[in-house]
């Protein structure tokens, strides 16, 4: 009698192992549907309001302000400070936001009365008074900014004051244009003025003459 083979029972195939090649059949047939996203994006367009302005300075600095209630100084923030200059109106601004939060610090227009002071103890940096818009409402600040050089600080107080003097001469010729007007107009009331005081009195001239003649003609 011829002997049997032996059986050899295969193992069965774990889930795993069926989850695995499930998925490896599912990779390779193409079903070509296309899954729609849940939540669909839309591109914004992210204004800074300084579009319309061109950049005359931009360095990174670190700004202080002065706690008159303290009586000491506040750290505003370390980012960028830009001096901008409109376009159209060609006024200039000088406006800080903080590096990461992007947080205004500082935002007030150059004036002809904006004055660089040098700090005390520091020639890496500057002081000076201003009206500052940064938190919303108009208020006057007093302002130390500090730069990584010696040469940013002149760079960034020199340009400052150039701005403010050009500033000063344009409103010096503004005043003397008004006084030459004012002048001229003055000028032309004392003329009209004249011409009617001579007017009348030839008209008084002209009454009396009338009446002496008809004094003189004999009646019939």
């Amino acid at each position: 009698m011829a002997d049997k083979e032996p059986v050899v029972e295969r193992p069965e195939a774990s889930e795993e192992e069926d989850a695995s090649a499930a998925a490896a059949a599912g990779e390779e047939e193409d079903t070509g549907a296309q899954v729609a996203p849940i939540v669909r994006l839309e591109e914004v367009v992210v204004t800074t309001g300084e579009e319309d302005e061109d950049v005359l300075l931009d360095m990174k600095a670190k700004l202080y302000r002065f706690d008159k209630d303290g009586n000491q100084w506040k750290e505003r923030g370390t980012g960028t400070v830009k001096l901008l200059k409109h376009k159209e109106t060609g006024k200039v601004r000088l406006v800080m936001r903080q590096a990461k939060t992007l947080k205004i610090c500082a935002n007030h227009l150059v004036a002809s009365t904006t004055k660089m002071q040098e700090h005390a103890g520091s020639d890496k940096s500057c002081v000076w008074h201003a009206a500052d818009f940064a938190d919303g409402e108009l208020k006057e600040e007093m302002f130390a900014i500090r730069f990584g050089s010696v040469e940013n600080c002149k760079k960034f107080k020199d340009l400052v004051e150039e701005i403010a003097e050009a500033l000063a001469k344009d409103e010096g010729k503004e005043n003397e244009d008004s006084s030459s007007t004012a002048g001229l107009l003055e000028k032309l009331t004392v003329s009209e003025s004249k011409s009617e005081e001579a007017v009348k009195a030839e008209s008084t001239e002209s009454g009396k003459e009338a009446e002496t003649k008809a004094e003189a003609t004999p009646s019939e």
